[in-house]
């Protein structure tokens, strides 16, 4: 019972992690129907960013994540309006193959700045342990759940009830309807890629708390991939869903079964659903008629 509990606080402690970087992937793909290689990379910089604020510069936590939140808004426009609405009307492919340039640019920029090699993240999540029914849990790791629990619903209410969500929801339902009746679409993608680098930078600042800081965080980006297709998307509930499973698959076949094998089912997911539903479990269906 008590490995039990524990793989389960570790699967879903990791879990919303991947939720949040997952968030950022349906985000963009609701927004422009690009999928983001670089969300990974945007994990790690916010990380980075969060490193340098506490840890560097020396601003009380509070203020080192708010700075690194206001950062990541400003990240994310810069990318949407230098980088990505010049190809506006280009091919989408053209628009994902940046995306794939932009991870390296980002990776190789915090290399330049912070160099390779590990550092210690400044712990501003309570560290030591939990007891609960007998059974010493990790205080950082369950304190995880519940604030990225918080960040989506706060997603969901911008979603339902601010004008740039109703907007957002509009332009991922039909493009051209949205534009009909007024909405800025470059004003929605800028939206979209500020809401992805947030919770990237929320998930970065997270993970370097839990398993500390280096460059090798960002291949999160790739792990992220199975919780896409699983939950699906266009589905941001699928995205949180995706991410729980996910993260408890891993930690109960590592716990478990071991011999590296934890790093090989979420893909034995991922090809399972691709081939059963190419969708996702929340994904919605596009039909053609012709």
């Amino acid at each position: 019972m008590e490995v039990f509990l524990q793989l389960t606080v570790s699967g879903l402690s990791n879990g919303m992690v991947y939720a949040l970087a997952a968030v950022g992937f349906v985000v963009i793909y609701k927004a422009s129907e690009v999928i983001n290689f670089a969300q990974g990379e945007l994990l790690l910089f916010g990380a980075y960013l969060s490193f340098a604020s506490i840890a560097q510069i020396g601003l009380p936590w509070g203020v080192g994540v708010a700075l690194t939140l206001v950062l990541a808004v400003a990240i994310g426009l810069a990318i949407e309006r230098l980088v990505l609405r010049p190809l506006i009307g280009e091919p989408v492919i053209s628009m994902i193959m940046v995306t794939i340039g932009l991870s390296g640019v980002l990776r190789a920029t915090v290399n330049a700045i912070w160099g390779p090699r590990p550092r210690t993240f400044p712990q501003f999540l309570p560290s030591g342990g939990v007891e609960i029914a007998g059974v010493v849990l990790g205080a950082d790791r369950l304190i995880v759940i519940p604030t990225a629990a918080v960040i989506f619903v706060l997603l969901g209410l911008f979603f339902r009830y601010t004008r740039d969500g109703i907007a957002m929801r509009a332009v991922a339902d039909d493009q051209q309807a949205a534009l009909s009746m007024g909405i800025s679409i470059p004003r929605i993608f800028a939206v979209a890629w500020a809401l992805a680098a947030v919770s990237a930078a929320v998930g970065g600042m997270m993970l370097g708390n839990i398993v500390g800081l280096s460059p090798n965080i960002s291949a999160i980006g790739l792990r992220v991939f199975p919780v896409v297709i699983l939950g699906g998307l266009d589905s941001i509930a699928g995205a949180v869903i995706g991410g729980a499973v996910i993260g408890l698959l891993e930690a109960y076949t590592g716990g478990y079964i071991g011999n590296g094998l934890n790093l090989v089912v979420p893909f034995i997911v991922l090809i399972l659903v691709l081939m059963v539903r190419p969708y996702g479990l929340f994904g919605k269906p596009i039909i053609e008629r012709v």
